[in-house]
């Protein structure tokens, strides 16, 4: 179970390469939700925010959810990551 677990964790990270929002989306629950890793919500927002951009409403409403949740040096820093994730794809 595990390593399909980690085989779907891949397949998402593969195709988020190209930046598709389903994939993006995809991790943002996988990280919010621990399904296979662990739960990281710095990692989750950055991933439903990367989807919102590309125009997931349920992304932004995640990304919303779980920002309510995380302190502003948290928040800032899944920003971060989003920004340095865009300008290497």
């Amino acid at each position: 179970m595990a390593r399909m677990q980690h085989e779907a964790l891949q397949e998402s990270e593969l195709a988020s390469e190209g930046g598709k929002c389903d994939a993006l989306y995809e991790l943002g629950l996988i990280y919010s939700t621990g399904n296979g890793v662990e739960v990281d919500l710095v990692t989750a927002h950055k991933w439903f925010n990367l989807a919102a951009m590309r125009g997931s409403e349920a992304a932004r409403s995640y990304r919303a959810e779980l920002a309510r949740e995380m302190g502003p040096a948290e928040v800032a820093e899944a920003q971060r990551q989003a920004r340095e994730w865009l300008a290497t794809h």
